[in-house]
């Protein structure tokens, strides 16, 4: 197993709740080395982290590795069988209710 390969091992394990499900699958092409990750459905927030910030630092620091190897590293996180999948356009919104509200309470302010 290459350095960059061992480092996100390494890694993932540290931060997931289950780190025996954590493979990685390491591939070679033209554009350079690609990792691809998979780990137990429960740690995927654990691995993408709040708004994908996680994920970002992981990639940022496996790049560093693979520069300090020359090589260009990107890393893959395959989602699991049966994933949120992509987003419906509906959740995306944020819809109000076209209920009237009360405003008795603070109409005599003078605001």
């Amino acid at each position: 197993m290459e350095a960059d390969q061992l480092f996100v091992e390494m890694l993932v394990k540290a931060i997931v709740n289950n780190p025996n499900d954590v493979k990685t699958n390491r591939i070679i092409d033209e554009r350079g080395v690609l990792i691809t990750l998979d780990v137990n459905p429960a740690d995927m927030g654990y691995v993408i982290g709040r708004s994908g910030q996680t994920a970002r630092s992981i990639r940022t620091l496996l790049k560093i590795v693979g520069a300090k190897h020359n090589a260009r590293v990107n890393l893959k996180i395959n989602e699991p069988e049966g994933g949120r999948g992509p987003r419906p356009a509906a959740a995306a919104t944020t819809t109000f209710s076209s209920q009237p509200v009360d405003t008795s309470a603070v109409d005599d302010l003078g605001i």
